[in-house]
């Protein structure tokens, strides 16, 4: 990565999980510094031991993220983790600097949010750089993980789910859907992957089909789909059957773990394109 200014921090933008974690570890491996602007109520306290310095605060506080940036002298940012959606309804403290931002905005969907933020970073001199820079070790891989092989009916499902996860993805409005015997059981919205799966598995028991797509244009630099242990976990408690994942554009963070609890599950984990 010959474009990195190796030697300036890099600013890391943190929201909740083990990803802001993996991102601070991943850069500090290339030997450089790692400057962490962090969410209250969102990032996990264990980053402050991951990174060289840590400031934390509220979502919306929108000129102090950029100030903490530019104070250290970051010339280069990563976002990373999780932003729990509906708290941007409750818990917010905007500054003038996000007013001006949101008064701005044509819709409140995430990637317009996120790329409008990334646009008031770039005006003061910070890049935003993809997730994907640091973490190609995460990536989803091709085909099926699992002991446990999908059925002619379950492929069946992955094709008629993918088809219709990519038009709700083109219109921003999230990035998983659950079927069975080709019905949509539950779409996601605002309330993330997880709910979506125990609302599917309350709607229709046991047997359900999860997938999980990147948006067709969505912004790498960004809200890369990702799953996890906690995913399976949600998934056994919905005694889902499977889970599809596009394959080269999303995070699979734990993948051992959770395909060790898929496989005890039977469960099926498959990375489609």
């Amino acid at each position: 990565m010959q474009h990195h200014d190796t030697i300036a921090p890099v600013g890391l933008v943190a929201g909740g999980g083990q990803f802001p974690i993996l991102i601070a570890r991943a850069v500090k491996a290339r030997g450089r510094k790692v400057i962490a602007v962090a969410h209250k109520g969102e990032t996990s306290d264990a980053l402050t031991k991951e990174v060289d310095s840590i400031e934390w605060i509220h979502l919306g506080q929108l000129g102090r993220l950029i100030a903490i940036l530019k104070t250290a002298g970051a010339k280069e940012a990563v976002f990373a983790g999780t932003i729990t959606k509906k708290r941007i309804f409750w818990d917010v403290r905007p500054d003038l600097r996000a007013l001006g931002l949101w008064k701005e905005l044509k819709n409140r969907l995430d990637d317009g949010i996120l790329r409008a933020v990334a646009g008031e970073l770039e005006k003061e001199g910070v890049t935003l750089l993809p997730t994907t820079d640091f973490l190609s070790d995460n990536m989803m891989p091709e085909g099926i993980l699992t002991d446990a092989k999908p059925t002619e009916e379950q492929l069946e499902d992955i094709a008629f789910g993918l088809e219709l996860a990519k038009e709700i993805g083109r219109l921003d409005i999230g990035q998983c859907i659950v079927v069975k015997d080709k019905a949509v059981l539950a779409v996601e919205a605002i309330e993330g992957t997880d709910e979506t799966i125990l609302r599917a598995g309350k709607l229709s028991g046991e047997g359900t089909v999860v997938i999980k797509i990147c948006k067709p244009n969505q912004d790498t630099r960004f809200d890369l789909p990702s799953i996890g242990l906690k995913t399976i976990k949600t998934m056994v408690e919905a005694k889902a059957a499977v889970l599809a994942v596009e394959a080269h554009k999303a995070m699979f963070f734990d993948m051992d773990k959770a395909i060790t609890m898929a496989d005890q599950a039977n469960i099926v984990i498959i990375g489609v394109k």
